[in-house]
C-alpha cells in the first residue's frame, strides 16, 4: 500500500513538535534541576502536558477519530496506577484522549522500553518528563524503578503511572507465547488479551502504597471496533482508527489486597474480566462497552476540551513554523540548537538519561539537607553539654 500524506503529516508534526519542544521549551528549564528538582518537575510536567494535547487534537479534529469512554472515570488529580491491555503499539498515545477529559495530562508517567529514550525529540522529552524506562531484566529494572518511585514519593509529586502488565502488544506471535505460558501453568487461554506479568505491577503498587503516594488503581480496557492500527506503519499508511473505546474501572487503594501474592491474583482476575468484556464487545452489535450505573463525570466539559484542542493545534503549528524561521534567519539559533542536541546525545552516553541527572540532583540536596540537620543537632547537643 502507498504511503499516506495524512499519515506522514501526523507523524512529522508530532516529531517536529517534540524535537523543537525539547530544544526551545524544555532545554532552557534544565538548569532549574540543579537548584530545585521538585520545582523543575513541577514546571516540566506542565510543559510536556502541552505537547500531549497535540496528538489528541490531531486525531480528533484533523482525522475525525471518535473517542468513547465508559465506566467509573477518574477523580481529578488523584494519584493512581493505570493498568491497560496492550492491543496495539500505540495504545499509550490514544489513552491521552481519555486522560485529557477525565484527568490531568501533566500527572501521567509511562513505564516503557529503555530503547525509546534514544529516539531524538520523543525520547528526549520522555527523559525530561521522568518516564520510567525499563530493560526487561528484573534485577536491573527493580533498582531503577525503586529509585524513581522513591523520588516521586519524596518530592510528593502526584502521578498517574501507566503500566502494561502484558509487556507487549497483542499479535499472533505474542498470543502463541501467551498460550504456551497458559498451558505450562494450568491457566485458561485468552483470545483478546495476553496473560499479564504481575511482578512489576505488585512492586509498583506496594512501593507507592508504602510511600503514601497512591489513591487508586485504574483498570482500563481499550478496544477498536472498526479497524486496529497495530503499529506506527499503519499510521504512515493512513490507517487511523475510526473509533477508540475505553472502559474504566476504578479501585480505591483501600480495596486492594495487602500481600504481594494476593495482589498478583487480583491483577490476574482483572485480565480474566478483560477477556470476558472484550469478547462481549467484539461479539456485540453495535460494538460497545456496557456503561455501569455509577460513573464519575469528566473534570472538563466537551466545550473546554474543544477549546484546548483548537488552541493546541494553533499553538503547535505556529511554534513549528517559528522554529524553522529562527533556524533559517539566525546563526545564533542554529548554534544553540546544535549545542542542545549535543547535550542530549552526550549526557545519554555519559549519564544514561536526563531523569537520572534529576534524581542525582535530588540526592545531592537531600544529602545537604540531612547534613545541615545533623550539624544543627550536634551543635545543639554541644550547647546542652556546656550548660550542664
Amino acid at each position: 500500500m502507498a504511503v499516506s500524506a495524512r499519515g506522514l503529516y501526523f507523524l512529522l508534526t508530532l516529531f517536529l513538535g517534540s524535537f523543537f519542544g525539547s530544544v526551545f521549551m524544555l532545554a532552557p528549564v534544565l538548569p532549574l534541576m540543579l537548584l530545585s528538582p521538585a520545582w523543575y518537575r513541577w514546571v516540566t510536567d506542565r510543559i510536556v502536558a502541552t505537547w500531549l494535547t497535540l496528538p489528541v487534537a490531531m486525531l480528533e479534529v484533523v482525522f475525525g477519530v471518535k473517542v468513547v469512554i465508559t465506566g467509573d472515570g477518574f477523580v481529578p488529580g488523584e494519584r493512581s496506577v493505570i493498568i491497560m491491555n496492550h492491543r496495539t503499539r500505540l495504545d499509550w498515545m490514544f489513552l491521552w484522549c481519555c486522560l485529557l477529559r477525565y484527568s490531568y495530562l501533566r500527572l501521567e508517567k509511562i513505564c516503557l522500553k529503555a530503547a525509546l529514550k534514544a529516539v531524538p525529540g520523543f525520547g528526549w522529552a520522555m527523559q525530561v518528563a521522568s518516564f520510567i524506562f525499563i530493560h526487561r531484566r528484573w534485577e536491573e529494572d527493580r533498582t531503577h524503578m525503586a529509585n524513581m518511585l522513591q523520588y516521586f514519593c519524596h518530592i510528593r509529586e502526584p502521578l498517574q503511572l501507566l503500566l502494561f502488565p502484558e509487556g507487549t502488544d497483542l499479535t499472533d506471535n505474542t498470543r502463541a507465547r501467551s498460550d504456551d505460558f497458559a498451558e505450562k501453568n494450568g491457566l485458561p487461554k485468552f483470545e483478546f488479551v495476553l496473560h499479564p506479568r504481575t511482578t512489576g505491577f505488585t512492586f509498583i503498587v506496594n512501593m507507592l502504597r508504602e510511600g503514601d503516594n497512591l489513591d487508586a488503581v485504574h483498570d482500563i480496557t481499550v478496544a477498536y471496533p472498526k479497524n486496529v492500527p497495530q503499529t506506527e506503519r499503519h499510521l504512515v499508511l493512513g490507517l487511523f482508527p475510526r473509533e477508540i473505546h475505553f472502559h474504566v474501572r476504578r479501585y480505591p487503594v483501600s480495596s486492594l489486597p495487602a500481600g504481594s501474592e494476593a495482589l498478583q491474583a487480583w491483577c490476574q482476575d482483572r485480565w480474566v474480566e478483560k477477556e470476558r468484556r472484550l469478547r462481549d464487545f467484539y461479539g456485540g452489535e453495535p460494538r460497545c462497552f456496557d456503561t455501569p450505573e455509577a460513573r464519575v463525570p469528566p473534570c472538563k466539559t466537551e466545550l473546554r476540551v474543544t477549546i484546548i484542542k483548537a488552541a493546541s493545534l494553533l499553538y503547535w503549528m505556529t511554534f513549528i513554523v517559528l522554529s524553522f524561521a529562527g533556524l533559517w534567519l539566525y546563526t545564533s539559533v542554529r548554534i544553540y540548537v546544535l549545542l542542545v542536541v549535543a547535550f542530549f546525545l552526550v549526557q545519554q552516553k555519559l549519564v544514561g538519561g536526563v531523569e537520572l541527572m534529576e534524581m542525582a540532583c535530588h540526592r545531592y540536596w537531600m544529602g545537604r539537607s540531612h547534613g545541615s540537620a545533623g550539624v544543627k543537632a550536634e551543635v545543639g547537643n554541644g550547647m546542652e553539654r556546656k550548660t550542664e
